[in-house]
């Protein structure tokens, strides 16, 4: 049995717990491990921080962004990320040394950064954190469970040219339109780093209840493979299930050239559940190339929307390159392509989209 030594009531005083980590017990946080030879996705460890780089803050499980001191003890989660205008990093230390990779908690090693983003936040591991028993803790064990609704809802995929295309307001515009007409509207963050902001924003358009991959038990959802993200979409939308959910809008991060947007834009076993489409870009070109790759794996938008919609010129260009309704997030928000949903939702028998579900829902 390994050695543990109980964590002091000094140290959990002390303990920052960040958003990633939220659906772990506090108490289960109760024993410090030797550190791991090798370290898994999920691996939970208690750090210093002993340099203040680009995470200067930590998203705490109530959601409050703590500011972040030399000396702060942190327990964080070991995951990979890819952020193409911050970090590329992966679950790995050298030595007792690893970096903050995410304000929501996540660590590893910072293989590649965007030339504009600092140095990242530079950590110490002071070990492994275990329960009572001295059994290490993994995000993994702390998934939300499976359930089985008789009816699924109807789903709304927002995706991006790349990162920063105005997804997240878009879905969160999708949620206010279709809430603010009556319907009853889940929010699902499907890909990404853990980062609650994105879930207090559906939360806050009125979501029945907001979701991403954390709920899953995942901390974030880089080199995740095919199956493990299709089970990660099961579980997700069968918790908007059990809310009673009509709708399900759901973001998928980063753009259409990431590992694993582009794997399940191309996986009927996906595409085929999802009711329609909506593309932000952040201007008319990327709009067009997005629209082409979309069209190439046999999708087709309802509409275009995001950073480029700010501008009357980019919507004229973008409509004139794609042939595709445009619309502003003032325009979502007021619910205006909801009667464009329901004529989609005419054209998709009941029957068929619940049996295609029942394929992912039920297994691969």
């Amino acid at each position: 049995m390994e050695q543990h030594e109980m964590i002091s009531g000094e140290i959990h005083e002390r303990m920052r717990i960040p958003y990633a980590l939220r659906h772990v017990p506090e108490e289960r946080f109760a024993t410090l491990l030797p550190q791991p030879s090798i370290v898994s996705v999920g691996d939970i460890i208690l750090a210093r921080l002993e340099k203040i780089g680009k995470n200067s803050g930590l998203e705490l499980r109530s959601g409050r962004r703590s500011t972040l001191h030399e000396g702060d003890l942190l327990a964080l989660v070991f995951g990979n990320r890819y952020a193409t205008r911050q970090f590329e990093g992966y679950a790995r230390t050298d030595g007792d040394r690893c970096h903050m990779l995410s304000m929501g908690g996540l660590c590893g090693m910072v293989e590649s950064k965007h030339a504009s983003v600092a140095e990242p936040t530079k950590l110490r591991i002071l070990g492994a954190i275990g329960d009572a028993d001295g059994q290490p803790l993994n995000m993994r064990d702390y998934a939300l469970p499976r359930t089985h609704a008789a009816v699924r809802p109807k789903v709304i995929a927002v995706c991006g040219s790349s990162m920063d295309a105005g997804k997240t307001y878009t879905t969160m515009s999708t949620i206010l339109g279709l809430q603010r007409k009556g319907h009853r509207v889940a929010g699902i963050k499907l890909t990404g780093t853990a980062a609650g902001r994105d879930l207090w924003s559906m939360a806050d358009a009125g979501a029945c209840v907001a979701l991403d991959f954390v709920d899953g038990g995942w901390p974030a959802t880089y080199l995740c493979s095919l199956d493990e993200l299709l089970d990660l979409y099961g579980v997700l939308v069968d918790q908007a299930a059990a809310k009673e959910a009509e709708w399900v809008v759901m973001e998928i991060a980063d753009g259409l050239l990431q590992r694993e947007t582009a794997a399940l834009l191309q996986s009927p076993r996906f595409t085929s559940t999802v009711h329609s489409w909506l593309l932000a870009a952040s201007e008319p070109m990327s709009a067009a190339n997005g629209v082409s790759v979309l069209r190439g794996w046999d999708i087709e938008p309802v509409a275009l929307s995001g950073i480029f919609s700010m501008s009357p010129l980019g919507i004229q260009e973008a409509h004139a390159a794609t042939g595709l309704l445009c619309v502003t997030a003032k325009q979502l928000q007021s619910g205006e392509l909801n009667s464009r949903l329901m004529r989609i939702e005419d054209e998709h028998p009941d029957g068929e989209l619940d049996s295609l579900s029942e394929g992912i829902i039920g297994g691969h």
